[in-house]
This record gives structure tokens, sequence and C-alpha cells, in this order.
């Protein structure tokens, strides 16, 4: 492996294949691509439980620039889009600069030669001028501190790290929580298990997914010219009115709230089911689901739903609040992921000995949610605030890549060796993005999400439309950097 390249890139999932892509593109070639993992894929190679898909409309959900009109379903599925991007790197070249089994341990700046050291697991290293940090918000999965869990003498594991080994016919399985990665597996597996427990802490709004299978003639109508163009632009303008409640009043939320009543009133007769799965907060404060069949597999006779939270887990059992013991035979954690903590828990060394810990000890954030203060060259892709609620985060990243693309041009032009976002550009940017925050949804009160910090400040998710932020980050502005020379 090339022990100086100019240009390194953290993990091979959309983010890191596109700020590849598109480096090629420039006519940049001397970049490497670093994988923790044996496999390219990022979240669609971890996360493999069953009815694993995407919840963001296909076309949409992919590169504009390779379009795919042979999707098979409007929502694919995650060996699907697996596919897509392994065909992706295989188009444009991308073999040659991956590198897997790779797992970056820490980042370090050279204050004197203006270079960043990349430490590699096994005690490997490399030296390169930039690093683009591509790892995403979701591959770090959260477990619950629940006492006891340690102790559970059967089969547990995560949805993300799915134990296909396990055979859970007949079974007795608890599911701890209930988010997005629940609601597509739960419905998968209640009708093979002999009973389904299901721990909830908080039920989640749900609003029905407009999910249907492309016909072979759909495919050939997509293949024409414009024609699957055309549908990813209807897709992105119909996804982008769903900000309106984000981005502008809470109270536009209350569309999305009727029909998500309506949704579950018509899917579960129970009143008293549907009153243990309505939820108390306002939409949009927690991450909005899609589906169509998690309500009636939590109808099913086999189907049994707590919402006292769980006291302590022990060798054979779970115990809730109320001091009710459940006897189960495998446990599955759909607690998602840590977010917030997976950004501000690296081990990154800035200029002059600066940890990245102690340049977010008020909470993590960036300019743009791309550069930091005391970190040249450093740049995150899907960093803080500029995750999405109601759109397609591959139209952020693409946003993002180009902005960084404009940023090695910058250094090229002024043949400087590294840039640095000046704190008074960083301040003054977050202080508007907390501003507007502030007064959105995700501050009404009742709100606890993965959105959130410690201190309850959204450091998740993007205020606002995409196209906004795809204006913000059209060109750098050199006066809002420093040019070390």
């Amino acid at each position: 492996m090339n022990a100086r390249p100019g240009i390194t890139i953290i993990g091979s999932g959309f983010a890191g294949l596109g700020m590849a892509i598109k480096l090629k593109e420039a006519g940049y070639h001397d970049f490497v691509i670093l994988e923790k993992a044996a496999e390219l894929g990022g979240t669609w190679r971890d996360n493999t439980y069953p009815g694993c898909a995407c919840d963001v409309p296909s076309h949409m959900y992919s590169f504009s620039y390779e379009l795919n009109p042979g999707w098979s379903r409007m929502f694919s599925p995650q060996a699907e889009i697996q596919d897509y991007l392994r065909a992706c790197a295989d188009r444009y070249g991308l073999g040659p600069h991956l590198r897997f089994g790779r797992e970056v341990v820490g980042l370090e700046y050279d204050d004197a030669a203006r270079d960043w050291r990349v430490s590699l697991s096994g005690g490997e290293s490399l030296t390169t001028n930039a690093v683009v940090s591509a790892t995403g918000a979701l591959h770090v999965p959260s477990l619950p501190a629940i006492p006891g869990r340690e102790t559970f003498s059967g089969p547990s594991f995560h949805s993300a790290r799915w134990d296909h080994s396990v055979d859970l016919t007949g079974r007795r399985v608890a599911v701890i929580g209930t988010g997005a990665s629940a609601v597509q597996f739960v419905p998968e597996i209640a009708p093979r298990v002999s009973r389904l427990h299901l721990f909830q802490r908080t039920p989640p709004w749900i609003q029905p997914k407009p999910d249907f299978p492309f016909s072979p003639r759909a495919k050939r109508f997509l293949a024409l010219p414009g024609a699957a163009r055309a549908l990813r632009a209807s897709i992105y303008w119909a996804l982008e009115t769903r900000a309106l409640g984000f981005a502008v009043d809470p109270r536009l939320m209350r569309v999305h709230e009727t029909s998500a009543r309506r949704h579950l009133a018509a899917q579960v007769p129970d009143p008293e089911l549907r009153a243990r799965l309505t939820p108390d907060y306002t939409i949009g404060c927690k991450r909005i689901l899609i589906s169509n069949d998690y309500y009636p597999a939590l109808t099913r006779e086999n189907v049994e739903v707590f919402t006292d939270g769980v006291r302590e887990i022990r060798e054979n059992s779970i115990v809730d609040a109320t001091g009710r013991e459940t006897e189960v035979d495998v446990i599955v954690y759909g607690t998602g992921f840590k977010v917030t903590d997976a950004l501000g828990g690296q081990r990154i060394v800035g200029r002059n000995g600066r940890k990245i810990q102690d340049a977010w000890q008020d909470g993590v954030e960036a300019y743009h949610g791309i550069t930091t203060t005391g970190f040249p060259n450093l740049f995150f892709l899907l960093g803080p605030n500029t995750g999405l609620g109601h759109n397609s985060v591959v139209f952020m990243i693409e946003a993002q890549v180009r902005y960084v693309l404009d940023c090695l041009r910058l250094l090229s032009r002024t043949k400087a060796r590294a840039l640095d976002v000046r704190p008074e550009a960083q301040r003054a940017y977050n202080d508007r993005l907390r501003a507007r925050l502030d007064r959105l949804v995700w501050s009404e009160g009742g709100c606890r999400s993965w959105y959130l910090d410690e201190h309850g400040v959204n450091r998740t998710l993007w205020p606002g439309f995409t196209f906004e932020y795809w204006a913000r980050t059209r060109r750098p502005r050199p006066a809002a950097f420093d040019l070390v020379p």
C-alpha cells in the first residue's frame, strides 16, 4: 500500500465511493479508500437482518449521475443496494484504490509537515495530505445499559449484527426496541416464532409505505432517455414538501400526524393496543417510519407488546418495570446506533495537539457539517447536522463531495498546503444553525431521540430544505479559511 497517498478516504459506503468517483473525474488519482471490513457497502453491508430495505425511494436513494432504471421495487432491499454500490465501484474503476481490512484507529496532524498520520489497527500507518471521513452515522450499534444484559444464556444480538446461524423457528423471541430496523424485521420473524415479546419504550409514528414492484414493462420505460431522471425529479420534490413541518413551522406536521393516525386506526382494531401504539410527542421529533406490515404483525395472537420498560435481564428471562418476568429463548436488540457519540468518540488530534473531544466539548459541530476549526484538510461527509428526516442523504453527500473538491481546487490554485476553517466562521454558522433548530420540532417538549446529544441539542439533522444546503455549499468562501502555506 502506498504509504503517502495524497488523499485518504475512510469508508466505502455511499459517501466514500461517491467521493472517490468524483476525485477520479476531477483528475485526482493519488488516493486510497480504507475500509475496515472485507467488503464495500457500509451500512448496506453490515445490516442483513430479515426485511432490511431502504425507506427512501430507490430512484432517489442513488447517485444522480448513475441512475438505475432496473430497480426491482420502489423501495429496494438491502442486497440490491449493495449490488448497486459494487457496480458503481466497478464502473468507475475504484478497485485499485480500495484497501480492505484496514481499520483506522487514529488520525494525528503533523504541524511541521502539514500532513496527517493515519494509524491503522495492527500497527500499520500512512501519511497523507488530506483525509475524507466517510464513515457515516449508522455504523456503531447502540446496546441499552440494562442490568444483567451480559448474564443472558441464550443467543442475543443487535439487528445490525444479525446472527443468521440462530434459527428463530418455534422459539420465544424478545425484541427490545421499536426503531426503523425493528419495524422491518418484526413482520418477517413474527410468523415463524412461537412467541414474540416486543419491548417498546416509545412508540414511533408510522405512515403507509407506498411500495410496489416495477414490472418488466415499467423497467423498459424507465430505461428510455430521460424517464428515470424525470421519475427521480418527481420523487425529490414530493419528498421535499415533507420538510415544510421541519423547516418552517412544527404545526405543519399535523397533516403527517393525521395520516399516521388513520394508518394506525385502519390496521389496529383493538383500542387498547392502539392506545399503547399511539405516540405522545409531535410527529417528526423522532424519525417518522413507513410500513404496511408492522402493525398487522403486532395484532397476531403470538405477539405481545410490553410498554413498561425493561428493568433487568436474567439468565433465561426479561423482567419489566412492573416486576413481570417473561421467559425467552433469544433476544434481538433493535436499539439503533450511536450517532453523536460515534462522531465525538474518534481519536483525532489536530493542530497543536488539540483533540477532537476538546474541540467538541460543548457538542459536535462543523462548518457546513464538513470542516472543523483546528483540523486542517480533514473533511467529514455526513458530519454534524447534515442528516435528513425527509429526503435522501445521497443528495447531501453529493453536495458535500462537490464542496470538498472545490476546497482541494482552492488549495491547488493558491499553492497552499492545507486549509483550516476560521473559528469565527464556524461559530457564526453554528449560531445561525442553532437559532433555527431551537424553534423547530426537535426542541418541542417531550422529544427524546437519537437526533439529540446529551444536552438535548439536535446535532444530527439539517433543519431545512435540501436545496438550501445545496445552495450554501455551492462554493467554499476563501475568506472563511486560513490557508496554511
